[in-house]
C-alpha cells in the first residue's frame, strides 16, 4: 500500500514512524482545497482539520499548525510570537517544507522549522493532517503533534 503514496507522502510517513507514529497516511480520491472540504470528506468537524500554514516571523519561516476553524490574525499572533509575522510567499512554502501547498504536513521537511500548535485544536479527541500531498491525510491527537512536531502550543486567533 505504501508504494501507492506519492514519494513526498512517503517521507512524512517515514518521519512520523520515526517519531513513534504509526505513519499510516490515507490517500483520498481527491484533493480537498479547504478545511471546510477536507472535513466534509472526513466526516469530522472543521475545528479538528489542522492547516499547516507557513509565516515569516520577522525574517525567519515559521510553522503554524491552526484549527481549520481558526483563520490566523497576523498582528495579535505576531505579538503573542513576539515578532511581526507575514504570510511566505508560496516559492519559500514549497522550498522550507519540500511539500505543495494544499498538502503541507506538519512534518518531513528538509528543515526544522519552529512550529506553534493552535490550543484549539486541542478541544478534540481526534485531529486530521495533509500527509504531504493535497490529496493525503493522516490522524493523529494534539498531545501526539505537540510531540511529533515538538511545537509550541500556542492561542491563535
Amino acid at each position: 500500500m505504501r508504494r501507492s503514496l506519492p514519494p513526498v507522502a512517503s517521507k512524512v510517513s517515514d518521519t512520523l514512524i520515526a517519531r513513534g507514529h504509526h505513519g499510516v497516511i490515507l490517500t483520498q480520491p481527491q484533493p480537498t482545497h479547504t478545511a471546510a472540504e477536507a472535513a466534509q470528506a472526513l466526516g469530522v468537524e472543521i475545528g479538528a482539520i489542522t492547516k499547516s500554514l507557513v509565516f515569516l516571523l520577522d525574517d525567519d519561516p515559521v510553522l503554524l499548525l491552526v484549527s481549520g476553524a481558526h483563520t490566523v490574525h497576523l498582528d495579535r499572533t505576531g505579538e503573542r510570537l513576539e515578532g511581526t509575522l507575514t504570510r511566505a510567499p508560496a516559492a519559500m512554502v514549497r522550498e522550507v517544507t519540500g511539500q505543495p501547498i494544499g498538502g503541507v504536513a506538519p512534518v518531513g521537511h528538509p528543515i526544522n522549522l519552529p512550529t506553534f500548535i493552535d490550543n484549539a485544536l486541542g478541544r478534540h479527541p481526534e485531529l486530521w493532517a495533509a500527509g504531504g500531498h493535497p490529496n493525503t491525510v493522516f490522524r493523529t491527537t494534539f498531545g501526539e503533534l505537540v510531540r511529533i512536531t515538538a511545537g509550541l502550543a500556542i492561542d491563535v486567533d
